[in-house]
């Protein structure tokens, strides 16, 4: 009868281990990572063959440097914590990425990206795409390097919790191909949750309540650490119940919905003189979820409160460019909910002006800037009627008409250059996951790529990608990815063809001519491309065509573009809304 058994080794034999990228993708599933973009090689063939056999979906992008950014996309419009993978071959694939993995680092924003690294066999030897894994350590939060076969799984659990504890930001893990093609047994690995994010100490809590309420005009500045953290409620309620207007940085833009009443507008280089007296007149200022990076503060140019609390999760952030009163470090929601606890019982005190006044004041007077832009031929603010119908339309005029024509719960991302201070302090922002652009970094191309990671991870939303003839540019091919995976995603771009912002400093810092930097006498044909690239597209050049045109496209049953023909020599906002007030 002992002869009829097959033995214990012989059935280990006939069912094989799966191979390390099948154990890879398991993990991954296991852990809520679904979605991977990348663009496939040989050496990422093992891997790719995993994902198709799991049904894990896998996006082929048309260039690496919009990989990482689609990634990047998806987690800004998704909950906390939520987030997607990249795959790329070594050596170019990988240093193509490395833009859009500096960008995710600089926003905190989760993301594995797994760099298929040449094999062990011929490392060191020059191999075909072979680059030191050490090139990646500054463009990402944790940068891991295989070695052992039996690692691998360990390597990628132990990547996704990093990404996603705060600060969170991309890890890079580099598996050789040939490990991902072998059957090496995987180690089962415990699970192990992110660590909290630091809680509020009590004492900084009740130092910082106390501020608040003797304040006679407090202000909030919300940072991209309030979305990280998912604050945006308890932001809300602090603010109503200290009843004290609410000023973001360009990431933290949307954290309060900018239909709000306490909702006065973003602190970036386009911010109105009246925002950042805003912030000057304040007696009393809470910064929470951000640097206050050179960026946002113009170098540190920007007067802030008299007495500055500052909220952060690094404490090195705290003093390095304003004296603070009270340094806190801790979670941006922590502290915020804390706080708000503080005040259950308390009224905020009788004022001169409500806290919604002096929001509105400075929203009164950017609109006043708007419309006096909208009205002018020449940029200093005067001359309406045939005249300004016979001249290209303005950003603001383009905004306007694309924000009444998207529903106001749709996502909508926005690429770098210079229609991007326009977007920032013009285009209204519905939530915290309802508006995406780049931080700090600010790197152009980035506008439709975010879009297609934002669409992906929002399927029933509407998304709309707003960019420049600039930032398509650097991005076009993804174009091509829409049209090819069927990426329901209305791309809007305004065509001034010109490198405005560039050629408006030259002219006027370094006495170049106007439009130096432009293609006036070879226009780019956006309709044309697209068209090429499979997507239905339209050009417009007439105010009242915009809404229109957008509702068209957003009416497709998959992607579309609308071109809108600008005016390259329109005042850029950095400009515009810090000088004095037209008219004035």
């Amino acid at each position: 009868m002992d002869a009829d058994k097959s033995s214990p080794a012989t059935d280990r034999d006939a069912v094989p281990h799966p191979t390390v990228a099948e154990a890879v993708v398991d993990a991954m599933l296991d852990r809520g990572v679904d979605t991977v973009f990348g663009i496939p090689g040989k050496q990422t063939l093992p891997l790719n063959r995993a994902l198709a056999d799991r049904d894990a979906r896998f996006v082929v992008a048309r260039h690496e440097t919009a990989v990482p950014h689609q990634a990047w996309g998806y987690a800004e419009t998704s909950e906390p914590g939520e987030m997607a993978a990249t795959c790329v071959v070594p050596g170019p694939g990988d240093t193509n990425a490395m833009n859009g993995l500096k960008n995710a680092l600089n926003d905190c924003v989760p993301l594995l990206h797994l760099a298929v690294e040449t094999e062990r066999s011929v490392r060191g030897g020059d191999g075909i795409h072979e680059t030191p894994p050490e090139t990646y350590d500054t463009v990402v939060k944790e940068n891991v390097l295989v070695d052992s076969p039996a690692a691998a799984v360990p390597a990628v659990v132990e990547a996704i919790r990093t990404a996603r504890e705060h600060p969170q930001g991309p890890v890079r893990v580099g598996i050789p191909k040939d490990v991902l093609a072998g059957r090496t047994p995987q180690p089962a690995v415990g699970e192990r949750d992110p660590s909290p994010p630091p809680s509020p100490p009590a004492e900084g809590v009740t130092e910082a309540a106390d501020l608040l309420a003797d304040a006679g005009a407090p202000v909030l500045l919300a940072g991209g650490g309030v979305r990280r953290s998912g604050a945006s409620d308890a932001l809300r309620s602090v603010a109503e119940g200290l009843d004290a207007p609410v000023v973001t940085t360009y990431k933290g833009k949307g954290t309060l919905p900018e239909s709000h009443p306490l909702s006065a507008g973003v602190l970036c280089g386009g911010a109105s003189a009246e925002l950042r007296d805003l912030l000057a007149d304040a007696d009393v200022g809470l910064v929470v979820g951000s640097d206050l990076d050179a960026v946002a503060t113009a170098s540190w140019s920007v007067s802030m409160p008299e007495t500055l609390i500052h909220v952060t999760l690094d404490g090195d952030d705290v003093g390095f460019g304003y004296e603070t009163d009270l340094g806190v470090v801790a979670d941006a929601d922590r502290f915020l909910r804390a706080l708000d606890e503080e005040f259950a019982d308390e009224r905020a005190p009788s004022r001169d002006r409500s806290g919604a006044e002096r929001a509105e004041s400075v929203r009164a007077a950017d609109r006043e800037r708007f419309a006096a832009l909208s009205a002018s031929t020449d940029g200093d603010g005067g001359v309406s009627g045939d005249d300004r119908d016979s001249r290209p339309l303005r950003s603001v005029e383009v905004l306007s008409a694309v924000r009444d024509a998207v529903p106001e719960e749709a996502v909508v991302t926005a690429d770098a250059g210079g229609f991007r201070l326009w977007t920032l302090v013009s285009f209204p922002a519905a939530g915290p996951r309802s508006y995406v652009n780049p931080g700090s970094w600010a790197t152009m191309g980035t506008g439709l790529p975010s879009a297609i990671g934002a669409k992906l991870a929002n399927p029933d939303r509407d998304v709309v990608a707003l960019t420049g003839d600039g930032g398509l540019m650097m991005c076009v091919h993804e174009l091509h990815t829409l049209a090819a995976a069927g990426i329901d995603v209305t791309v809007v771009a305004l065509n001034n063809d010109d490198y405005a912002i560039i050629s408006e400093a030259a002219s006027r810092s370094y006495e170049f001519s106007e439009g130096a930097y432009g293609w006036a006498e070879t226009g780019l044909d956006l309709v044309a491309v697209a068209s090429g690239m499979g997507l239905p597209a339209e050009r417009v050049s007439e105010r009242d065509a915009v809404g229109d045109a957008v509702e068209r496209a957003r009416g497709r049953d998959g992607p579309a573009l609308v071109e809108v023909v600008t005016d390259p020599a329109e005042p850029q906002a950095s400009e515009w809304m810090t000088g004095a007030r037209p008219g004035e």
